[in-house]
């Protein structure tokens, strides 16, 4: 059974995800680690918990998604897995986080391309990549159905959506693709958001002022 870990990191609030299983793998989903006192809380959660980190799986690649990548790959050696489509959001890393007031170092490319209906592995673990374009063109979700989780990043919010108003965002795209590819999974499945708290899908269906 995987168990994940959420450390809400960076001045922006983002939830970057340690996703691991009973045989000690695990995944880092969008490590956006920024503070040197959040590399030492990583690192200790890693430790303590005798983990082997196998790889980094963003689900896009927004400034504050990638802020800890780059750490990450150095400290575990470990590669990045993330759509294509949003390559060149991390060829502008610096220049996003100029546009925010934040200093932040160059980001290397993937390692691997992510894509539609592929599975995520690590231990005795499977994620499905889900492609949910609309933030961002290579905007993708993850989902374990034994589990009943869904990593959206910031796709879907508790109580709202992602923003749509960046270079390659859609907000008709995200829309369509929350209704058809999200809200046709169980409505019990819990959601693990790149911002902000849990929540699940059924009650985004029925009280998301965006989506109703």
């Amino acid at each position: 059974m995987i168990k994940i870990e959420k450390f809400v990191v960076n001045p922006l609030g983002e939830n970057s995800l340690v996703i691991s299983d009973e045989t000690g793998d695990c995944i880092f989903v969008d490590p956006g680690f920024y503070y040197s006192e959040e590399h030492d809380e990583i690192r200790k959660y890693v430790a303590e918990n005798k983990l082997n980190p196998v790889k980094i799986t963003n689900t896009h690649c927004h400034f504050d998604h990638i802020m800890g990548v780059e750490f990450i790959r150095e400290e575990y050696n470990i590669p990045l897995h993330a759509h294509a489509e949003d390559a060149f959001w991390i060829d502008k890393a610096v220049d996003q986080g100029k546009m925010f007031g934040f200093e932040i170092k160059p980001v290397r490319q993937m390692d691997a391309f992510l894509t539609e209906s592929e599975t995520i592995k690590f231990g005795n673990s499977e994620l499905e990549v889900i492609h949910v374009p609309g933030h961002t063109p290579g905007h993708v979700v993850f989902y374990n159905k034994e589990a009943e989780v869904l990593i959206a990043g910031d796709v879907l919010f508790y109580g709202s959506i992602g923003r749509t108003d960046l270079p390659g965002g859609n907000h008709e795209d995200l829309i369509s693709n929350i209704k058809n590819k999200l809200f046709v999974l169980p409505d019990n499945t819990k959601v693990y958001c790149g911002h902000g708290p849990e929540t699940t899908l059924g009650f985004e269906k029925s009280s998301n002022p965006f989506l109703t």
